[in-house]
């Protein structure tokens, strides 16, 4: 696993044309619309009428998002998704030819009638271009593809951005028809390129598709509520989006008036958001290294203050107006101050990538596949809220109050700290995960053996480990891609602080039949419950921290649970937690000791499942054991 790149997914044929089609998709789109404002400047249209397109446009290309989501959604659910995707790249072709007869005849309406219609294809790919992961990728992969794709879409937004307003400096005269040419050939390679992609089940065949789309609309909305953690990345996705917006809506002001860039050039605004782009490539990047290849929740509020802490130096870096104007951007890069505006804008996108990405990894992973397009069409229409309400406070801020730039980018950073700490409060697994990962990743350093190939990626399953530490639990959890319901001895679950984080991550105390009977009975009762549910169960088979790093005998327990429920069972094993100040090492006068060496290696190993019905507590021991000596 430690070779593992997840670079490797841009040579698979499950991901590559996905990928290439999607990122094609969002090119095209801005390509596009940057097209047509360089069309309002070659036909010589004031700046009344390019700010009010300006306006306009956004509002029309978002306003199917709120029309259609909920149909869009139902369609996705109900049709093979390859399929699916050749439609909607098909009607790209169509929509793009419409344009192309609007830059022809260089004629307005014709393009703000096909930029409709591009937000109605863009509606219709929506709820397809995230629920389509989770059936082309592993769990464990999740992150990595989602963060491929974050990087791929914020990439390819700024190159259509930067293309489409270069067309008609490059092509001069013949702007309109380059233009035309150029949005129907994107379209073309589009579609052929969506051919390539594997055939893929759909989501619920048999759904009967709703037209009506209000109730539908609410109906998807309220799907989308039913588990809490779910609909709160729901809510943290949405946030991005209001934060993006409200942010990249102040660079072209910022980059001229505090950055110093000349009013009649977009150089200095177009690196500014190449900056905060970039970033969020990289961020999105870093999120599959961060987490172990796990989806892990815990980077959301590394994510979340980091985009603050960023923000906020942002504005003490310069509150004011740039010292000097009309800087060209060599002239800009040699200004005293100007190295730190630079990390201020990619620690931004940096973060925000780190912020948004587990958000939509943890959607795929919590949602039924029969439920996961019109979740995203769910998704779709909160977006477009937040981002309709992002433009309308920028205005009201900007306008209305006359606040600045950097006065916004103050508020914006308390606000989202304010948002993150109210999430984070509603849904503790947040915080939990951010607390056990800052643990795991900060005293230890992990080697994976096994547990992608032997992890079953859906249903019930067992684990059980060798017992060495307190932080046992926690490790597995950081390794494993999904969630884990642990069973673990009441007094190690009522360890303070810890507790709070284990009863975050529903864990089950269990006592000896001698302590509290009452409590074994129905830790017992949960464990089958979780079981029955199709989660994974971890235990540790040995009933209490070994006393000299070597394993113990396994104690009955597991035999009666799988005699109850005999799901398929993962043997596990951990090295190199003995030295741990976690373990009873040297703990004759009960002190824990300090390791030996800081961020010590820890190997996680798992084996090959054993079928439930007839594994046996001697057995499973015989093969933690055998694990941990081959890992030696």
């Amino acid at each position: 696993m430690s070779g593992y790149s997840q670079f490797s997914l841009l040579t698979q044929r499950r991901f590559l044309p996905y990928f290439t089609v999607q990122a094609l998709g969002a090119f095209n789109d801005n390509v596009y619309r940057q097209a047509i404002i360089g069309l309002l400047i070659f036909l010589g249209a004031s700046t009344e009428d390019r700010a009010l397109y300006a306006i306009v446009a956004p509002a029309i290309f978002i306003l199917p998002y709120f029309l259609f989501s909920a149909i869009a959604g139902q369609i996705a659910e109900k049709l093979e998704k390859q399929r699916l995707i050749v439609i909607t790249t098909t009607m790209e072709i169509v929509i793009m030819s419409l344009a192309a007869v609007g830059f022809l005849l260089q004629n307005l309406p014709v393009l703000l009638v096909a930029l409709f219609c591009t937000g109605v294809q863009s509606t219709l790919f929506g709820p397809v271009k995230y629920s389509v992961l989770p059936a082309i990728l592993k769990p464990e992969e999740l992150t990595g593809g989602n963060g491929l794709v974050e990087m791929g879409t914020s990439i390819s937004i700024l190159c259509g951005m930067i293309a489409g307003g270069m067309i008609f400096q490059v092509a001069g005269a013949h702007g309109p028809q380059a233009a035309a040419i150029a949005i129907v050939l994107l379209a073309v390679l589009g579609n052929v390129l969506s051919r390539m992609i594997p055939r893929m089940d759909a989501g619920a065949p048999d759904l009967k598709v709703h037209w009506n789309p209000i109730p539908e609309s609410l109906a998807v909305l309220r799907m989308a509520k039913q588990q809490l953690a779910v609909r709160n990345a729901i809510l943290g996705v949405s946030w991005f989006w209001f934060f993006g917006t409200l942010l990249t809506s102040q660079l072209p002001t910022y980059a001229q008036l505090h950055l110093g860039g000349p009013a009649d050039s977009a150089t200095l605004y177009v690196f500014a958001l190449a900056l905060f782009s970039i970033g969020t490539g990289v961020g999105s990047l870093l999120c599959e290294k961060l987490s172990g290849r796990t989806v892990e929740i815990g980077l959301v509020p590394v994510g979340a203050f980091g985009m603050s802490a960023f923000l906020l130096d942002l504005y003490f870096a310069r509150p004011g107006l740039a010292p000097v104007g009309g800087l060209d951007l060599a002239q800009f890069l040699r200004q005293p101050g100007s190295a730190r505006l630079i990390v201020d804008l990619l620690g931004i996108g940096l973060f925000t990538g780190i912020f948004v990405v587990p958000l939509f990894a943890l959607i795929q992973s919590r949602t039924h596949a029969s439920q996961m397009a019109r979740v995203f069409a769910a998704l779709n229409i909160q977006n477009s809220g937040f981002i309709v309400l992002a433009a309308l406070a920028g205005l009201a801020l900007q306008r209305g109050l006359g606040w600045s730039s950097p006065q916004m980018f103050l508020a914006l950073a308390i606000a989202n700290a304010v948002v993150a700490i109210w999430i984070f409060t509603i849904v503790p697994e947040f915080l939990m995960r951010f607390l056990s990962w800052l643990l795991v990743r900060t005293l230890y350093r992990l080697r994976l053996h096994g547990i992608e190939k032997n992890v079953p990626d859906e249903g019930p399953a067992l684990i059980v480990c060798n017992h060495v530490s307190y932080m046992d639990a926690l490790i597995l959890a950081a390794t494993i891609p999904r969630p884990v319901r642990f069973v673990m001895y009441y007094r190690i679950f009522n360890i303070p602080v810890m507790s709070w984080i284990f009863r975050t991550a529903k864990a089950i105390p269990i006592a000896g039949a001698k302590e509290d009977p009452e409590l074994m009975r129905r830790a017992f009762e949960e464990i089958d419950a979780a079981l029955a549910a199709g989660e994974i169960v971890g235990i540790f088979p040995e009933g209490a921290l070994t006393k000299d790093g070597e394993i113990a005998a396994f104690k009955s327990g597991v035999e009666k649970i799988l005699e109850r429920r005999p799901v398929p069972v993962v043997p596990m094993a951990l090295k190199g937690m003995w030295t741990s100040m976690w373990s009873r090492r040297d703990t004759r006068l009960g002190r824990m000791r300090v390791p030996r060496r800081f961020r010590a290696h820890v190997e996680v190993m798992a084996g090959e499942p054993m079928d439930g019905a007839t594994a046996t507590a001697d057995v499973l021991e015989a093969r933690v054991r055998a694990l941990r000596g081959d890992a030696a």
